[in-house]
């Protein structure tokens, strides 16, 4: 990192890593070198050399100490640093007493791991050439930059810079502490005193010259160059004298301390006086030029953290833990906060586990803010430690303990779980890669370093790409997927110097194309060559051509900042780079690139990168730095600018770059040009003409570049090219050699020797010969091809350069063949040739260890071992076992020999030749092709003995397969022992896992004579093991080793066989397996016995799917079959096949042998709407290729007017119409189907009535289509009953108008209608109530207008009325109230009301459940809407529930009454009242009759009346005159006899007789009066009335 131009002329930062030679003192960036035997950690130095040798080192480094320094304090006083030796002298005192130096070898030593080495040769630049023109020539920039430190071999230049600065340190320390000794010479003090007064005058001088005119400053740097020359030979000379040391006075250290802190004060006034020239400049924000370093420290140890900070305003440093601050006054004495000669510290002092944790230095000004980190990790000795020892110093720590950036002795483990595999993904999609890091030890707050590689390179984020940590998780996520991602991606996890890796491949496939066939999207767009006039873009070829060549490819431009795309290119370019031109100077563009074929265009490839269309010198002066401030100095030119310069000819033409499209010309501008800018014309001819031709007559050239399109493929020319500026035009320049147009760079050819090898079960490594005399090869192609496909599908989307490939995502048990093709910027080449086939299995291993080695069988002089085979094959088939033994005597064994020469294939084999009695040991190695694998464990002692017992020995071979939750299968063989008579049967035991020996069980009561047995009734979960014991007829044997333990359940993905029956009606067994490994096989058994080599059966395996076919069924076929897969842990199945099985397989192939179309619906046959005839019927499924024949009456008919056919295949359904049904239609109609060998047939039977009927029916429809053109009825009439129990007659009309009319009738007599229908909802309504008898009849409704009428007719007599009436009765009774009972003078009534009533309604009583007989107590009837039920003169017998049921001719409809308890009770009390009050009414006294209201009498006449009373008793009799007793007379009289009749007599009436009269009767029970009026007129006064009344009504009407 260089240095902004203000901090090399303005002192106002720490000056010491200004020093050109002491600038990498406190570099941080130090690393260790792994096989040096020194280390260096925090401030403390451990090394393995002697103290002699670090002695000699010391005296070396001491007799240079004092010319270096001299050396030192010249220069910078030479270089106006005055201020640098100081600030070394500084930096150095730092670091030496926060770290407690004290002996002098020490400090050197401990120093000496800290310096860089500083090499002679001089030192490379890190600027460009450009940067350097920028900079003024004084100025100085120093290069910070990481070393690696080796102490043993230091150089002279190494060895004097650590002397001067460990001398140095020491003379600082002794100022601080005021007396101290130090290594240093006689006349070192003395010279460095000379030097610090002789920086400080330097310095001020500088100062007061800082203005003055560039040739004093001249004069100053020749002045600075002489003085370094002469410091430089004292220095030398002071190498040869003689060391020797003294011990300071206190006068001297005074002295140079007040030396020092003058120096100081005036540095401090030249730095504020800087800052005020010119502050505006000095602004900048913090940086750090050292940062902090993360440190590894023990319990109770101290700790700095040091850091070093520009920037202006000088920057606040805050210290953060944990991203807390740290406050020194919250914890006096645990944090020391320092910052001096710009550096700052933060020292933490007694360390523990509560102090590891991130640490964060935040530097803050005006201008921002900046942070860095650094972690602390305190670490514990988990051993005895020693702490005196470990403080006392470098020589006391074992050299066990070694030192890393990290911490003492730490040693990280870095493991990589949930792993990212081999992925694929499709451009456009998202993907993520990712795994969990474990390290250990596990450091809390301490990250690892992260980081991801593509193909070697280091991935960055960016808006393609994301990485993340989570603390234990590492990620890699693709937000958008592209052809450039592909690629091997490797994530590298890095612990201080401890750091593993993990890589998989990933492949990304092209997007689906918009266009099919069209080609896939180019990749790797990127910009090659830029200017102002054109830009030259280059791009991959994609490997995808979508089926045909592709013919070309567009660029397309877009400028930054816009979305607008422009094609650069009206004509496919087949060259992958091209210039594009016509572009904007100073603006920026991306590009993307599209290929063609004959199909169409692809898709675009990604974006490049922005590119600025500008020269590249002009680019260079844009990012380059800006000029130093103004100081004083006047540059004067070699020569003032002139006017009307013609420009010379440019040189060096040549063309550099030559396609079929386009030519590139370069040459440098002419020496003689002016000041002015200049312009380029191009020219051309032909090669044989000089007949030159302006190329760019419109647009002159601005760059010494220049790309000509449009010029004749294979045709030759020459160029040439002329300046001009506002002068005129130059000479042209040399015509260049003759150019071809065509492409230069040629295809490369085909590669050779494609050679594929196993790697995985999903992939195969291809290598191939390179292509020859390939020139700037872009990469290779390879694609593969499934054997006998002929489609092949690309291996790799982004080229690859290396020879070799893996080619990933391959089908498993698939034969592969595989092509490659190289590619460059002309094109892609041949294909080369196929590779030989080679199948899809991971590359072969030797077997792993056999186990379970047991004895047999002994005799004399042999043993017969049984062993298991291994638990891996190794990918290939065991061929064999070789079985070593050893005899063992007393106990010890002794050399292993060889049993068998030749390999054998059983898991069992003889050993003979042994000796009688002897002990021996024996192991067994499996073999496959790949080589013997290890032999397996020891086995037990096993004595060599006649064995006389007469029982069986032991089965071997036990195993176990075919485990489920519930069942398992266990298979074992035949003990090799059979004892004195042949094996007769088996016994299994079990028990569980976890049992005592004493609790085995039986499996079985009898034996059995397989060697297999299906266990089951297990209990799911539970771990079990078995054992088998052979039985002869000496009785049973011992048991066999134990099978297990095995867990009863099923595992997930655990697949059965099914069995299948193909078209042919081939019968198959088929059984997959998803857990297969590279090496695993099928193997099938019948009864567990190998079918291998059956001629009844054929076994095809591919993949992970195998099917075993019978060749022909039948009874011997019957059995258990089974497929074990090897290499898996016991994956099997078995299927059964017994008689019933057999059939039903048999029937099966049977049909399918001899297939019938499959039928949904058989052939039927419908009218439609106008009387067509539809015949029909629906297969389940058929294919294009179905064919259909239609036939009647034995004789096939085709489509013609008489019929139309129709088959949808989709749906299945076949069709047949005919316009109508005549005689000759009458027969027998089929369809039958053809689908392929399938055939499928349906018949419809069309004869006598049944053909009658439809035929009916089809000409029914016919006058129906034909009555609904006019207006008609959509629903006849008929009947409906209102809930008020009215009937309602409907219909529905429709297709009518206003001008139709509609008339009702009954028994053909027109019924008036009051009401006009509207016709709007379409319903024709006449409403009839209270239905009954009389409305019985054929009612008839009539439509018409001018297009026709239609008529329906609905008969309402007989059946049809006793069905309405009847519906009228349900409705009536479900309209009835609920029962209610009343009280009456009688007894009670029992009554319920309805709507209205129908003599049709039956009406029951009954009581108790039992009918009512009808008496003149008990009466029942109707009145009115009231039903009823009479009980006079209740008795208690009347209680009890009653049930009125109305029967309405179909359904009996009852309501409920209970007339008991309370109920009873009141009725019967309200009609005792009413009782009582009936007789009271009855016998009361009352008139009955006579009298007249008025009675008009002639005065003088005899008046006589008469009337009848009535009372029991009988009643009182008086009478009342104008409402007074009546006094009786001889004038007057009133007579009562017998009690009935009562007379009213007047002899002779008079005037005075008028008035009111009333009769009075009266009893016990009540009284009554009967009133009446008597009337006497006079004749005489009548007739003078009657005159006088005329005679009035004349006045009136004069």
């Amino acid at each position: 990192m260089s240095l902004p131009f203000y901090q090399k002329l303005h002192q106002h930062y720490d000056s010491s890593y200004r020093n050109k030679d002491l600038r990498t003192t406190m570099s941080h960036y130090q690393q260790e070198k792994k096989s040096s035997a020194i280390y260096t950690h925090g401030s403390t130095a451990y090394s393995s050399r002697s103290s002699a040798a670090h002695r000699q080192e010391s005296e070396a480094f001491s007799q240079a100490s004092a010319a270096s320094y001299q050396q030192q304090a010249s220069r910078a006083t030479a270089s106006t640093h005055a201020s640098a030796a100081s600030g070394k002298t500084a930096s150095a005192y730092d670091y030496g007493y926060s770290h407690g130096l004290t002996d002098s070898s020490l400090m050197l030593e401990d120093y000496s791991s800290k310096l860089s080495p500083q090499p002679k040769r001089a030192k490379k630049s890190l600027l460009s050439g450009e940067e350097k023109e920028n900079l003024p020539s004084d100025y100085m920039v120093p290069i910070f930059s990481g070393r690696q430190v080796h102490v043993s071999g230091i150089t002279d230049t190494e060895e004097e810079r650590i002397k001067e600065a460990a001398a140095y340190i020491a003379q600082r320390n002794l100022l601080a502490s005021e007396e101290g000794i130090t290594a240093s010479k006689q006349s070192t003090a003395s010279r460095q005193s000379t030097a610090s007064k002789q920086s400080a005058v330097s310095k001020q001088s500088a100062v007061s010259k800082h203005s003055t005119a560039s040739k004093e400053s001249v004069v100053s740097k020749h002045s600075a160059v002489s003085k370094r020359s002469t410091a430089s030979q004292e220095s030398t000379s002071s190498l040869h004298q003689e060391e020797a040391f003294e011990k300071k006075s206190r006068k001297v250290a005074i002295r140079e301390k007040a030396e020092r802190l003058s120096l100081t004060k005036t540095l401090e006034e030249t730095e504020a006086f800087h800052r005020k020239l010119n502050e505006d400049h000095l602004l900048h924000a913090p940086e750090f030029v050292i940062k902090p370093r993360s440190h590894t420290v023990w319990e109770k140890e101290n700790v700095k953290l040091h850091c070093s900070v520009s920037g202006w305003p000088e920057p606040r440093v805050t210290w953060y833990k944990n991203q807390v601050p740290i406050n020194v006054h919250a914890n006096p004495g645990k944090y020391i906060i320092e910052s001096r000669y710009g550096m700052h510290t933060l020292e933490i002092n007694a360390c523990n586990f509560e102090d590891t944790a991130q640490y964060r230095a935040s530097a803050m000004n005006v201008k921002g803010e900046l942070s860095a980190y650094a972690s602390v990790v305190v670490k514990r000795y988990k051993g005895e430690f020693d702490e005196t020892r470990f403080h006392a110093g470098v020589s006391t720590l074992p050299l066990s303990f070694a030192v890393t950036p990290y911490g003492y002795a730490s040693k990280f483990e870095i493991h990589f779980d949930d792993k990212f595999d081999v992925s694929f993904g499709r451009e456009g999609e998202t993907m993520s890669l990712g795994c969990r890091v474990v390290i250990t030890p596990e450091i809390k707050h301490f990250q690892p370093e992260i980081q991801w590689y593509r193909n070697g390179a280091p991935v960055s984020p960016s808006k393609w790409v994301q990485t993340h940590w989570s603390g234990d998780r590492a990620t890699l996520t693709f937000s958008h997927l592209n052809k450039e991602d592909e690629g091997l991606y490797t994530i590298r996890v890095r612990m201080g110097e401890y750091y593993e890796q993990y890589s998989a491949y990933v492949f990304v496939r092209d997007a689906d194309a918009e266009i099919e066939g069209a080609p896939a999207a180019p990749l790797d767009v990127m910009c090659l060559d830029a200017n102002k006039d054109y830009i030259i873009i280059s791009w991959k070829q994609p490997a995808v051509d979508g089926g045909s060549p592709i013919l070309g490819y567009f660029i397309d431009k877009c400028e930054v900042g816009t979305d607008s795309w422009s094609q650069c290119n009206d004509t496919p370019v087949k060259f992958a780079r091209f210039p594009v031109t016509g572009l904007i100077e100073g603006r920026s563009y991306i590009f993307r690139v599209r290929a063609v074929n004959k199909t169409g265009i692809g898709l675009p490839s990604r974006v490049s990168e922005p590119v600025a269309a500008l020269d590249p010198a002009e680019k260079a002066r844009l990012k380059s730095r800006p000029s130093a401030p103004w100081t004083g100095q006047i540059i004067v030119t070699e020569e003032e600018p002139s006017e009307g310069i013609v420009p010379g000819p440019p040189t060096d033409l040549s063309v550099t770059e030559a396609t079929r499209s386009y030519v590139v010309l370069s040459w440098k501008p002419p020496g003689q040009r002016g000041h002015e800018g200049i312009l380029y014309f191009v020219e051309k001819c032909d090669a044989e003409t000089e007949n030159w031709q302006r190329v760019n007559t419109e647009l002159p050239v601005k760059s010494p570049r220049f790309a000509l399109f449009d010029l004749a493929e294979g045709k030759s020319y020459r160029f040439r090219v002329r300046c001009s500026n506002s002068a005129g035009v130059g000479e042209p320049s040399e015509a260049t050699e003759v150019t071809v147009v065509g492409d230069k760079l040629d295809i490369p050819k085909a590669p050779g020797k494609i050679i594929p090898s196993r790697n995985t079960d999903t992939s195969v490594v291809v290598s191939w010969e390179e292509s020859k005399d390939a020139k700037e090869l872009v990469g290779y192609y390879i694609e593969s091809s499934v054997v006998g496909s002929g489609k092949w599908e690309p291996c790799n989307n982004n080229p690859v350069k290396d020879p070799r490939f893996t080619c990933h995502g391959l089908a498993t048990g698939q034969s592969y063949i595989f092509r490659v093709r190289a590619v460059n910027a002309a094109g892609l080449s041949e294909y080369s040739q196929d590779s030989e086939a080679i199948e899809v299995k991971a590359a072969i291993a030797a077997p792993s260890p056999p186990y379970d080695i047991t004895c047999l069988e002994s005799c004399r002089d042999s043993m017969v071992l049984g062993w298991k085979q291994p638990d891996k094959s190794g990918g290939a088939e065991i061929t064999g076992y070789y079985v070593n033994y050893r005899e063992v005597i007393d106990g010890v064994p002794g050399r292993w020999r060889e049993a068998n020469i030749k390999a054998v294939s059983d898991e069992a084999y003889k050993i003979s030749n042994l000796k009688e009695n002897m002990v021996y040991q024996f192991q067994v190695a499996a073999m496959n092709i790949a080589g013997l694998g290890v032999p397996s464990a020891v086995s037990a002692c096993f004595k060599c003995e006649e064995w006389t017992i007469a029982v069986p020995g032991p089965p071997h071979s036990v195993k176990c397969s075919e485990v489920r939750k519930t069942s398992l299968v266990l298979q074992w063989r035949p003990p090799i022992h059979s004892g004195r008579t042949p094996v007769t049967g088996y016994f299994v035991d079990l028990k569980e896992a976890s049992a005592k020996d004493d609790q085995w069980r039986g499996l079985n009561e009898a034996a059995i004579k397989n060697t297999y047995l299906r266990v089951q009734g297990l209990k799911e979960g539970a771990s079990y093991v078995f054992r088998v014991r052979a039985i002869n007829q000496a009785g049973v044997g011992k048991p066999s080793d134990l099978a297990g333990p095995v867990v009863a359940e099923t595992r997930p993905g655990t697949r059965e066989i099914v069995v299948n029956v193909d078209d042919d009606g081939v019968i198959s067994l088929n059984f997959e397996c998803d857990q297969m490994t590279p090496n695993s096989q099928f193997n099938w058994s019948k009864d567990y016995v190998s079918t291998e080599g059956s001629p009844r059966l054929d076994v095809e395996s591919k993949g992970n799917k195998t099917k075993m076919t019978f060749k022909d069924l039948g009874t011997e076929d019957i059995g258990i079959y089974s497929c074990d897969v090897t290499d898996t842990d016991g994956i099997a199945s078995s299927y059964l096949i017994d008689e019933d099985e057999l059939k039903r397989l048999l029937a099966l192939s049977q049909e399918h042998k001899f297939p019938i179309v499959p039928v949904k619906s058989e052939l039927a046959v419908e009218i439609l709407e106008k009387g067509q005839v539809r015949f029909w019927m629906q297969a389940e499924k058929l294919s294009a290729n179905t064919k259909v024949t239609y036939i009647f009456n034995d004789k096939e008919i085709f489509e013609g007017p008489k019929y139309k056919m129709h088959v949808d295949r989709n749906t299945g359904i076949i069709e047949m119409f005919m316009e109508k049904l005549q005689d000759e239609d009458e027969g027998t109609y089929t369809f039958q189907l053809q689908d392929g060998k399938a055939v499928g047939h349906s018949t419809l039977v069309l004869i006598g009535d049944v053909y009658k009927k439809l035929q009916k029916e089809a000409e029914f429809q016919r006058q129906e289509w034909i009555r609904k053109q006019g207006p008609h009825f959509a629903e006849y009439l008929s009947w409906e009953v209102t809930g008020e129990c009215n009937v309602l007659l409907k219909c529905k009309v429709a297709n009518i108008k206003k001008e139709t009319h509609i008339v009702w009738y009954k028994d053909e007599r027109e019924i008036s209608v009051d009401e006009k229908h509207d016709f709007k909802d379409g319903i024709c309504t006449l409403l009839i109530t209270e239905f009954s008898k009389k409305d019985a009849g054929i009612y008839e409704v009539i439509l018409k207008d001018d297009r026709g009428k239609d008529k329906s007719r609905l008969k309402l007599v007989d059946e049809a009325f006793k069905e309405l009436m009847t519906e009228v009765c349900k409705t009536i009774a479900l309209s009835a109230t609920d029962l209610k009972i009343q009280s009456t003078a009688e007894g009670i009534r029992l009554y319920s009301f309805v709507t209205y009533y129908l003599d049709d309604l039956k009406v029951n009583w009954s009581h108790n459940g039992t009918a009512i007989k009808y008496t003149d107590r008990v009466k029942s009837g109707v009145t009115g809407e009231q039903i009823w039920l009479q009980i006079n003169e209740p008795t208690p017998n009347d209680k009890g529930k009653y049930v009125m049921e109305l029967f309405d001719g179909k359904t009996g409809h009852q309501k409920t009454v209970d007339l008991s308890g309370q109920a009873y009770d009141e009725a019967f009390a309200e009609f005792q009242r009413l009782k009582q009050a009936a007789i009271a009414e009855k016998n009361r006294a009352r008139v009955l009759g006579g009298l007249p209201d008025v009675v008009t009498i002639q005065e003088g006449k005899a008046l006589n009346l008469t009337c009848i009373v009535w009372g029991d008793p009988t009643p009182e009799v008086s009478w009342l005159k104008n409402e007074k007793p009546l006094v009786t007379d001889d004038h007057c009289s009133v007579k009562f006899e017998a009690g009935k009749t009562a007379y009213f007599t007047i002899s002779g009436v008079s005037t005075a007789d008028s008035g009111k009269y009333g009769l009075v009767v009266k009893n016990k029970y009540g009284s009554e009066i009967s009133d009446f009026t008597i009337s006497v007129f006079i004749p005489e006064e009548e007739a003078r009335k009657a005159t006088e009344q005329p005679q009035k009504g004349n006045k009136k009407s004069k």
